[in-house]
């Protein structure tokens, strides 16, 4: 059945809420919210959940039949007995009641808004002067489950520093949802943090549940405020109402070193053509800079070749191929030991900044603010940039060639392509791990 929205005049704004006539009989599960466009996951108008299930029934016991919990948003199921009542919840942070009303026998209520507020809920017979039921939100020694969208390195990494934070602030007990191949890096760092795939969801009846993702087309129903605004690693600490600083997560850095000789590992390759470093003898010049200072240079892109249609991407010339569909730990043990890493806005950049390497970005479509914080951020401001954080552009996931204010035009992809390697080069010099030196005799 359609929800019914409802508006009346003693709720506030835009902070509008569901009320569904819930039937007799509710399945035991149903599906998650629909999927928003995390990081570069392809977006359809009918695609699958790129998250887990939750529970239908809400988990939490309230009285006389009454149920409610706060996942996806604060829900309310009022059962089938015949009795009416009014509910009221609020924002206990801000004081502001976000919806209150009288209902009719077996009500569904939920909240629009799915990001993390602190609820108060009070639950009155209808007419009643005094409440049957209050609760405040409290996690603490609560499951509250985050789920993290399945695909993609760089949004992964970059969500998860926040994910502990929560924990630490409700003192809950939290289960990440996370695709394997990457808590594979992260589980024995955090064995306070239960991880389970998508599909264990179903074993779960928690307290909370929150979705993290990049969710476009102006929405701020599961986002407090667009994530072009604050950059798409600090959306998740506005999520889940946690400080939005930048922290990377641990990783174990322990593996013994595998190059004796000094050395720069690179990754040239990515999702989209915007995220490249179009300059066509960008990476040629960059690297030949790096041979002549005695620099080994190894290039860790899953593929060393990456394209669409006729426009195809490969590994640059001159770099030692460690290329391969490998464990994200054994990059980590190859990354961490180099004097610094060089990238663009992509997920292997995210995976070098746990590395505690310093890193080069080299990103044009992105403002500097999008990413996590680096000295040795590459942009060149005199040209076309940042229209992945411009709000009047949602970003195409379809569209390898993606380019929204120049496409088909000698401008296309300028935002890279006018950046130099003199630019770049400048700004290796500037690490102070950069080690000049004569180029080997034995190596390229």
């Amino acid at each position: 059945m359609a929800d019914i929205t409802i508006n009346p005049n003693n709720n506030i704004g835009d902070l509008s809420f569901h009320v569904t006539p819930a039937p007799a009989n509710i399945p035991a599960a149903a599906p998650a919210p629909a999927a928003p466009a995390a990081g570069n996951e392809p977006q359809q108008q009918k695609q699958p959940s790129i998250y887990g299930e939750m529970p239908s029934i809400p988990t939490q016991d309230a009285v006389e039949g009454i149920k409610f919990d706060f996942n996806d948003g604060i829900r309310i199921l009022f059962p089938h007995n015949g009795r009416e009542y009014h509910v009221t919840f609020s924002d206990v942070d801000t004081g502001i009641i976000l919806y209150s009303a009288d209902t009719v026998p077996g009500a569904y209520v939920t909240s629009v808004k799915k990001f993390f507020i602190k609820f108060k809920l009070i639950i009155h017979h209808k007419g009643g002067k005094e409440p049957i039921f209050e609760h405040e939100y409290n996690a603490e020694n609560q499951v509250v489950m985050v789920q993290l969208p399945v695909g993609t390195i760089g949004d992964s990494i970059g969500w998860f520093s926040y994910v502990e934070r929560f924990k630490q602030k409700h003192n809950c007990k939290l289960v990440c949802v996370m695709t394997p191949w990457i808590a594979d890096v992260v589980r024995d760092q955090y064995p306070d943090i239960t991880f389970i795939k998508p599909e264990e969801t179903k074993n779960y009846k928690p307290y909370a549940c929150y979705y993290m993702g990049l969710f476009f087309r102006g929405n701020v129903d599961n986002q407090p405020i667009d994530f072009r605004y604050i950059g798409l690693h600090r959306t998740a600490g506005y999520i889940l109402g946690v400080d939005p600083a930048d922290i990377p997560p641990r990783f174990n850095l322990s593996a013994p070193r595998q190059i004796k000789d000094k050395y720069v590992v690179i990754a040239a390759q990515s999702s989209s053509q915007a995220k490249y470093w179009n300059n066509p003898y960008g990476w040629r010049e960059v690297i030949k800079f790096l041979h002549e200072n005695g620099y080994r240079v190894i290039c860790i892109d899953k593929e060393a070749v990456h394209g669409c249609g006729l426009n195809w991407n490969y590994m640059p010339w001159g770099v030692e191929d460690y290329t391969g569909d490998k464990p994200l730990q054994e990059r980590i043990d190859v990354i961490k030991d180099a004097d610094f890493f060089i990238g663009l806005s992509s997920g292997l950049s995210w995976l070098a900044w746990g590395c505690q390497v310093p890193v080069v970005m080299i990103s044009g479509f992105t403002h500097p603010t999008n990413e996590f914080y680096t000295p040795y951020r590459v942009i060149n401001y005199h040209t076309c940039h940042s229209c992945w954080n411009d709000m009047r552009e949602d970003f195409d996931h379809f569209d390898f060639l993606w380019c929204p204010r120049h496409k088909g035009t000698d401008r296309h992809f300028e935002c890279t392509r006018l950046i130099s390697a003199e630019q770049v080069i400048k700004t290796i010099k500037k690490i102070p791990t950069f080690r000049p030196g004569k180029p080997k005799t034995d190596k390229k």
